[in-house]
C-alpha cells in the first residue's frame, strides 16, 4: 500500500500563491519540486493540495429534487451565463442566492454547491463571471489565465447584475442573498459594497474592501475566515472596524487550525470537514433568518 506524501504547511502556503495569480505553474512545481525533495515527490503532492473537480458532486447534477438550468441574464456589457437551480416542488415564492465562484470560474463545484444552496430551500443562481471572456473553459489551467486578465471592476458589475435579476425572478420573493469563495468572497464584499438591494452577503476567506467603501455596506453580513490565511487574515481587523464605526451588522467567525479554501471539498489538504460544517449551518441559517 502506497503512503499518503506529507504535506506541509509550507506546501500549501505555495500554493495558495500559485493559485492567486503571483507564481506561475513552473516556478510553483520548481519550488513545491524543492520543499518536497524531488520532483517526482511534487507531482504526487500536487493532487493532494489542488481541487479535484472529479470529487465535486455531492448532489447529482439530475437530483429529482431540483430544476437546474443555464440561463442568461443582463449584464451591463451583454448577457452573462449562469447556472440556476431551485426545489422543485413548487411552495411559493422563495428566497434568492447568488453563488459568486473560486477564482477557476463557474466549474463542476461551484455548481454543485449551488444545488446545496437549492435544497436548502432558495433559489440559487451561480454567475458564470468569465462569460464576457467567453465562459469557464473545462481546462482550470486555461481558466486560471483567465482571470489573470479579467477586469474586477467588469466582474463585479456582471455580479451586481444578478441582483436585479434574482430580484424579479418569477420564483424569487425578492429578498437577495449572495454567497461567495475566495475570489467569489471578494466580489460578494464588493456586491455589498454597491447594490443597497442585496440584503445579506456571506464572503468565504473574501478580500476586504477600502475603509470608504465598506461605509456604504447596507447588507448584514457574515465574515468566515481560515486561521491560516495570513494573506486575507491581514485585512480583517481593519474591515471590522470601518464596519463597526459605519453601524453595519456583520458577524466575523474565524476558524482555527485551517487554511484557505477550508470549505471546498474537493481538495483533500486543504478541505476541513468539521469548518466547513459549522460555517455552513451558519451560513444557511443567517441567510433563512435575513431573507426569509
Amino acid at each position: 500500500m502506497s503512503r499518503m506524501p506529507a504535506i506541509s504547511q509550507e506546501m500549501i502556503d505555495l500554493y495558495d500563491e500559485y493559485t492567486h495569480l503571483t507564481l506561475d505553474r513552473r516556478g510553483f512545481m520548481e519550488k513545491l519540486a524543492r520543499l518536497a525533495g524531488s520532483s517526482a515527490a511534487a507531482a504526487a503532492i500536487v493532487p493532494l493540495i489542488a481541487s479535484d473537480y472529479a470529487r465535486a458532486e455531492t448532489v447529482a447534477a439530475d437530483d429529482p429534487r431540483l430544476t437546474t438550468a443555464t440561463v442568461a441574464y443582463p449584464g451591463p456589457a451583454g448577457a452573462v451565463s449562469g447556472y440556476l437551480a431551485m426545489p422543485a416542488a413548487t411552495a411559493g415564492k422563495r428566497p434568492a442566492v447568488i453563488v459568486i465562484h473560486e477564482n477557476r470560474g463557474l466549474n463542476a463545484h461551484i455548481k454543485d454547491v449551488t444545488r446545496r444552496v437549492a435544497l436548502e430551500g432558495f433559489v440559487a443562481l451561480a454567475p458564470d463571471l468569465l462569460s464576457r471572456m467567453g465562459g469557464t473553459p473545462a481546462d482550470e489551467e486555461k481558466a486560471a489565465g483567465m482571470f489573470r486578465d479579467l477586469d474586477r471592476g467588469a466582474a463585479v458589475a456582471d455580479a451586481v447584475a444578478a441582483i436585479a435579476y434574482m430580484r424579479t425572478h418569477p420564483a424569487s420573493n425578492g429578498k437577495v442573498g449572495a454567497i461567495g469563495f475566495c475570489f467569489g468572497g471578494g466580489i460578494v464584499n464588493q456586491m455589498a459594497v454597491a447594490s443597497p438591494e442585496l440584503l445579506a452577503a456571506v464572503p468565504y476567506y473574501g478580500a476586504q474592501p477600502s475603509r470608504e467603501d465598506a461605509a456604504k455596506i447596507k447588507a448584514r453580513l457574515m465574515l468566515h475566515y481560515a486561521g491560516l490565511d495570513e494573506r486575507i487574515d491581514a485585512g480583517i481587523a481593519a474591515y471590522e472596524a470601518a464596519l463597526t464605526a459605519a453601524g453595519v451588522d456583520y458577524q466575523v467567525f474565524i476558524y482555527p487550525g485551517v487554511n484557505h479554501a477550508f470549505n471546498n471539498d474537493t481538495s483533500v489538504a486543504r478541505y476541513n470537514k468539521e469548518a466547513a460544517d459549522l460555517a455552513w449551518s451558519r451560513t444557511i441559517a443567517f441567510l433563512k433568518e435575513t431573507l426569509s
